[in-house]
């Protein structure tokens, strides 16, 4: 049996060129291939032509240079030349037997092209429709012999087959999104399947040493604070820090040009009128008349708050026989009423005691009735007690509301103020019953947290400041040293007073006196670590003298 019977024959039915009996050359096929790259040849220099005309025709002054011309007719003659070189060895394969794809790799024609055709996409790279032994083969290149060639194997496209389409981007016209021309177009759902990608964003790299100049710039902070921090503990170890401004605070002010009761007796507002005789003594506008001017007279400021005289007090006897003598003058009105016919004679008031005598032969014929009626009427005298002691009680809004009045009234007798100087406050229950009795008073002032000592200034009336004045000197124990916590600070004793043992604490009043009006909205608490920040605190009462002298009423231990 002959070999060529056995080849499996191509798509088209032809054989594979390797794979051909001996003999002559396909003249046909080599004439159609000449022929068609002929006609690309002339294309390729038509389309030359063309440019060369509409570029000599755009710039008529330049001249179109001779090297471009040479170019184009060198490109021309090196195609011709590949042309040939692809005939003659596609006869030399024919004439000579190869077996696999080395034959087909050898006899490749590759050369670019300018606008491939659609149809031709299956094809050789190299244009004449020769296996090159790539990836991409054409239509007629010879397949693999194994068995699922047929099942693997794409579909050819064929030459009638239409290119496929695009998808389309663009966005729907402006009719099928108005709702006014399309009444099925919804904006809710459009407005989520018409939003724009999302941009990526860029990568930005930080600059070398960015981070590492702001570290320096922290611990450069860092080391101010420190320094501030060292000046301040060695300012307030030396003592300087409250002599600073010690010339501020004592100096006296100047004397005025004049003063204001010699204003009216001179002219010019100045002493020298004295000198030059422009006194106003004798003049028709002086001040000085023949007449006597009696003031006014105005009565002592502290008179109004001097309280009224208390009675006597009574003793226990003398006290029953005035409420003996009351209750009887009540009784015998109202026995004056009943008779008149005013008020109703009140019901008897039955009691165990009373009822046999009282009721007489009802308790005689059945007394168990009548002792439970003389048990229910008790009863009710109980719960109508009871029920009106009740009613005479104050709500909360009530006993508040006359708190706020008993409190504004002491204030009304006058403003007294306290000064305390306590050594240490590292208890937290030394400091809630300093606070929580100022609240409950309705005291102000302020409490001054320093690592030297702890301030407390009250104001309010004589009643509250009297009682807490009882607190701080008498009830409070400040030797009581508090538990400490497992979760309190090293340094949490020194921003509550000087660090000393609770043994040594004590609480000393600095001043009590009279004001004439209140310094402080309410009371607070503040920490103050320099005498100069505690004096500036104090200023907005006008009490900055105040720490000198409690700084200055026990000397310094050394």
């Amino acid at each position: 049996m002959d070999s060529s019977s056995r080849k499996r024959p191509l798509g088209d039915g032809t054989v594979s060129p390797a794979k051909r009996p001996k003999g002559g050359p396909d003249q046909e096929r080599i004439q159609k291939m000449m022929a068609e790259a002929r006609a690309k040849a002339a294309a390729l220099a038509a389309k030359l032509g063309a440019n060369k005309s509409i570029g000599s025709s755009q710039s008529p002054p330049i001249s179109t240079p001779p090297p471009a011309a040479q170019s184009a007719a060198e490109r021309l003659a090196a195609m011709r030349s590949r042309v040939a070189n692809a005939v003659s060895r596609s006869t030399a394969s024919a004439t000579t037997p190869t077996t696999g794809r080395s034959s087909s790799s050898t006899s490749a024609i590759s050369f670019r092209r300018d606008e491939p055709d659609p149809d031709e996409v299956t094809k050789a790279r190299g244009g004449l429709d020769i296996d090159t032994g790539s990836s991409r083969r054409g239509k007629n290149a010879m397949q693999p012999k194994f068995a699922t060639t047929m099942a693997n194997r794409r579909s050819d496209v064929g030459k009638g087959s239409k290119p496929k389409k695009q998808l389309d981007l663009s966005l729907p016209s402006t009719d099928l999104i108005d709702p006014t021309k399309n009444p099925y177009y919804d904006p809710n759902i459009a407005a989520k399947n018409l939003q724009p990608r999302r941009i990526p964003k860029s990568l930005h790299f930080n600059e070398k040493g960015k981070y590492i100049e702001q570290a320096n710039a922290l611990r450069r902070q860092e080391a101010l604070e420190e320094m501030k921090k060292r000046i301040a503990a060695a300012a307030r170890k030396v003592g300087i820090d409250e002599d600073m401004h010690a010339d501020k605070a004592f100096a006296p002010p100047e004397p005025p040009e004049i003063e204001w009761w010699d204003q009216g007796l001179t002219t010019n507002n100045t002493y020298a009128d004295i000198e030059a005789g422009l006194l106003k003594i004798d003049t028709d506008d002086s001040i000085v008349t023949l007449y006597i001017q009696h003031p006014i007279q105005l009565e002592p400021p502290q008179d109004k708050h001097i309280p009224l005289p208390k009675p006597l007090p009574l003793t226990k006897q003398e006290q029953k026989k005035v409420r003996r003598q009351r209750r009887a003058e009540e009784l015998k009105e109202k026995q004056a009423k009943v008779r008149l016919g005013l008020e109703p004679p009140p019901p008897p008031k039955i009691k165990k005691s009373n009822m046999m005598r009282v009721l007489g032969e009802e308790a005689v014929k059945d007394p168990t009735a009548v002792e439970a009626r003389v048990n229910k009427e008790i009863r009710e005298r109980l719960e109508n007690h009871l029920r009106q002691n009740e009613e005479r009680k104050l709500s909360q809004d009530q006993r508040h509301e006359k708190l706020l009045t008993n409190q504004e009234k002491d204030v009304a007798k006058g403003v007294q103020c306290l000064v305390f100087r306590v050594e240490s406050l590292a208890n937290g229950k030394h400091r809630f019953k300093i606070n929580k009795n100022a609240e409950q008073l309705g005291l102000t002032g302020i409490c001054i947290f320093s690592p030297k000592f702890n301030l407390v200034i009250v104001e309010g009336g004589p009643y509250a400041i009297t009682k807490y004045k009882k607190l701080m000197l008498n009830r409070i124990d400040w030797t009581e040293d508090a538990e400490p916590l497992e979760d309190a600070d090293a340094g949490e004793q020194l921003t509550h007073g000087a660090d000393i043992p609770m043994a040594q604490n004590k609480c000393t009043l600095v001043w009590e006196g009279e004001l004439k009006q209140r310094g402080f909205r309410k009371f607070s608490s503040e920490r103050c670590p320099t005498d100069a920040m505690a004096k500036e605190r104090l200023e907005r009462g006008k009490m900055e003298y105040m720490w000198t002298q409690a700084k200055n009423i026990i000397p310094k231990e050394e």
